[in-house]
């Protein structure tokens, strides 16, 4: 450790995006470099300075290695070729310039992938309370991917009991909460999946009412036809593509839609047309994208209802866990490939 100006100055090990990407994601689209960091907030601003603990692996993020345009710009700024790439992590803050935030805090929001971070955008940046349950889960089930299913399920589909689920990319961060809160509500939960491992999942450890892999379906229509022979009331989206035109011949009348990610295009230079939308008109159905960010003023009534269920043991989470800043690319890239099972996070510090 040195010192600049009487300040600790540490070296920061960090994640850099080579440059735009097109096509699938590959590990050498980003590079691991180790700079400098000062652990003191710059004199006259508000930021505060963290050591990142957990860094979130999410599809979203494919998404931002390549350049704004103006309709994607409205949602969450690109990265920058040369510069650490930006996600959802758990953090200590070890400095603090900023009024809510203080030194020893445990943090959840975006941060650096880095060893270090100077956070300066603090609005979605919440302080853990609770610290008896594993920190990682604010990455997942107590943090942005547990908001989204709980303001996707709750508040965009207005589930009632007894209705028909259907959930794709079911396992994943967001999809087996969903099921879950679906199950716990008195649904009846189908969820899809790629992997008989992740199919097991579903079904004896999330308590799925039935599960396929979708790789085994050639005629995804067919299929849902069997699991749903009265049809579908909510469909999560997490996938798109020809698994949303197959679940648009069989919704039901006043069904709702959370489209949440369509993982299935984001690797695609050319986006997939969809064929059967005239059924949202036969069948008035509802259906509405997610931003998580616009239902955070709801995170204490999230924490409230889940935090019990956690403890209950009602709710159970699996995550898929990958040590070391250095290892991040490969964690990434392999959400891609379904290569993760479970919530994908990274190990960057213990404490």
């Amino acid at each position: 450790m040195a010192s600049v100006d009487g300040e600790k100055v540490v070296s920061n090990k960090q994640v850099i995006l080579r440059d735009y990407v097109s096509g699938f994601p590959k590990e050498s689209d980003m590079y691991v470099t180790t700079g400098t960091v000062k652990l003191k907030v710059p004199q006259g601003s508000n930021a505060i300075l963290v050591k990142n603990l957990y860094l979130s692996c999410d599809p979203y993020m494919r998404g931002l290695m390549r350049p704004a345009t103006s309709i994607k710009a409205s949602y969450i700024a690109p990265f920058k070729p040369g510069s650490p790439i930006t996600g959802h992590g758990v953090a200590k803050v070890l400095d603090s310039a900023h009024p809510n935030f203080k030194k020893g805090d445990l943090v959840w929001g975006m941060t650096g992938w880095e060893e270090y971070s100077l956070i300066t955008e603090t609005d979605f940046l919440f302080k853990i309370e609770h610290t008896d349950v594993p920190l990682s889960y604010y990455t997942g089930i107590l943090g942005m991917p547990g908001m989204t299913a709980y303001a996707g399920f709750y508040e965009v589909c207005s589930p009632k009991k007894g209705e028909y689920v259907f959930i794709s990319a079911a396992s994943g961060a967001v999809g087996q909460l969903v099921g879950q809160f679906a199950k716990l509500l008195g649904c009846f939960v189908v969820g899809s999946a790629g992997s008989k491992e992740k199919v097991d999942l579903l079904k004896n450890k999330f308590g799925f009412d039935e599960a396929f892999n979708y790789k085994e379906e050639p005629d995804l229509d067919a299929a849902l036809k069997r699991y749903f022979p009265e049809g579908i009331d909510i469909y999560f989206e997490n996938v798109g593509g020809k698994t949303l035109d197959a679940v648009l011949l069989n919704m039901r009348i006043h069904g709702r839609i959370a489209a949440c990610g369509m993982i299935s295009q984001y690797n695609l230079d050319e986006p997939e047309g969809v064929k059967n939308l005239m059924d949202l008109v036969y069948k008035r159905v509802y259906m509405q994208g997610i931003a998580v960010f616009d239902y955070y003023h709801l995170y204490p009534k999230f924490l409230d209802t889940v935090l019990p269920y956690i403890k209950e043991e009602k709710i159970v989470y699996v995550e898929d866990i990958t040590e070391g800043l250095e290892s991040g690319p490969a964690a990434l890239v392999g959400l891609f490939s379904g290569r993760n099972v479970g919530k994908q996070l990274v190990v960057v510090a213990r404490e």
